[in-house]
């Protein structure tokens, strides 16, 4: 199948044409040099290159994620993600064309207590998550076929992520503080980016969540990434949110609880814990 893939030099989207290649042509698309240019904010550009490409299914990866970046610039987020996401909507429901859409435990306010699942009700508390619940409403009533795939925590041996973040402050401090009362899921995002591979040519529309298996703190999981890179040497000294105040109320419980997988009879997903490990060794 012909495959687009919006933000195809970040993080994800990189390894999601990876993932993709040898399978499917791929269309990698982004704002930056290195792939064909495409803002997903403008809306020409966006129906231009979907009628001239005529892509089976887009994966739509692009998105402004600095979470306190949107809660300084509100109307940027909304307009990457929110309007953005309709604009593709739109365009790949003029050729009867998939998509396949990132988004956040952020649409969650973190205060149910255990893991949400793909039916609990979403309800953002900062700019960030309410502009990727709008490009989810976006698409799924603009967007017969879709997937909509809810992820957290995401990390790679490249790009900016947590526990890059976290290996490189360990490069010149002896102790790091990281805060040990937010609690979710670690993605590893090869993991992620196979997963996505995996739903192009799928009918099994909606909205599914993927994490790796398991949960923890950002101070447990710091840990575990200094543990696995052997940098034993390290203190981490665990503190709360309030010592280490944000822009944005971060939630405080977001695991994602991969319901829809597990119905399916899929949910094999392995441990948080094995993909550091991969995380590590791939450094």
């Amino acid at each position: 199948m012909r495959v687009l893939v919006t933000g195809a030099c970040g993080m994800l989207g990189s390894l999601v044409c990876r993932s993709l290649e040898g399978s499917h042509t791929v269309v990698p698309t982004d704002i930056a040099d290195g792939c064909e240019r495409l803002d997903v904010a403008d809306t020409g550009a966006v129906f231009d290159i979907i009628s001239r490409v005529h892509p089976q299914t887009v994966i739509h990866c692009a998105a402004m994620t600095d979470v306190d970046g949107c809660e300084r610039a509100p109307d940027a987020a909304h307009k990457i993600n929110a309007i953005g996401a309709w604009n593709l909507a739109c365009a790949c429901a003029s050729i009867n064309c998939a998509i396949i859409y990132v988004s956040t435990d952020y649409v969650f306010d973190g205060e149910k207590g255990e893991p949400y699942t793909e039916f609990d009700s979403p309800n953002p508390q900062g700019a960030y998550g309410a502009s990727k619940l709008a490009g989810e409403q976006a698409i799924e009533q603009i967007c017969r076929k879709h997937h909509i795939v809810r992820t957290s925590w995401l990390f790679a041996p490249h790009g900016k992520n947590f526990a890059l973040s976290i290996l490189n402050a360990a490069e010149t401090k002896s102790e790091l503080r990281v805060v040990a009362d937010q609690v979710g899921s670690p993605t590893y995002a090869r993991d992620l980016s196979e997963y996505l591979a995996s739903l192009v040519g799928s009918q099994l529309y909606g909205t599914y969540h993927f994490t790796n298996s398991g949960s923890c703190s950002w101070y447990e999981f710091a840990r575990e990434i200094l543990n696995a890179a052997g940098k034993t040497e390290v203190k981490v000294e665990p503190i709360t949110s309030e010592q280490w105040p944000t822009p944005t109320k971060r939630p405080k419980y977001s695991v994602l609880r991969r319901y829809r997988m597990e119905l399916l009879g899929r949910d094999d997903t392995r441990s948080w814990q094995s993909a550091v490990a991969e995380f590590a060794a791939a450094l």
